[in-house]
């Protein structure tokens, strides 16, 4: 099953509308709670969150499951009780690209190129864009990704 996390019951419905088979809205519902009582234990949780869902990730994941995070939008400094880590034998990793050379940013770009720039082509994948905005106007784009009024990619053009 794909469950998500959102903000709002429209995000969530969007989220099912795109195939999401549970779409969880973080701010009436406690997501490891209602997994629980439907008996889903995730075997992969991408994090982008950080901070106390640290904890609440090695609650919810599956035994032998994997956590990645990508992000720490609330922190990456916890105090957290690694133990389930050990006893549900759990694979704990992160990525991202700040850190990376130079060299590794462009293997990743040409990877990209090669194997999934074609299926934007293909309309194998179609990006959701809320609203596009002229490169003049990037201050207009920015407020509306702070109201997290959007759902989709606000894009910035050029022209």
């Amino acid at each position: 099953a794909v469950v998500v996390t959102a903000g709002s019951e429209e995000k969530c419905r969007a989220c099912t509308e795109l195939g999401a088979d549970l779409a969880i809205n973080y701010r009436d519902q406690d997501f490891v709670t209602v997994l629980a009582e439907k008996g889903i234990r995730p075997d992969v949780i991408l994090d982008m969150v950080g901070g106390d869902y640290i904890a609440k990730n090695l609650k919810a994941v599956a035994m032998h499951g994997r956590i990645v995070m990508i992000a720490f939008q609330m922190g990456s400094r916890v105090d957290v009780d690694w133990m389930p880590l050990m006893l549900k034998r759990l694979t704990f990793t992160g990525s991202t690209l700040r850190a990376r050379s130079v060299a590794e940013k462009a293997e990743i770009a040409q990877a990209l190129e090669r194997q999934v720039w074609p299926l934007f082509g293909a309309e194998q994948l179609k990006p959701i864009v809320f609203r596009t905005f002229p490169l003049a106007e990037a201050s207009a784009a920015h407020a509306l990704m702070e109201s997290s009024e959007h759902i989709g990619k606000i894009v910035l053009v050029n022209g």
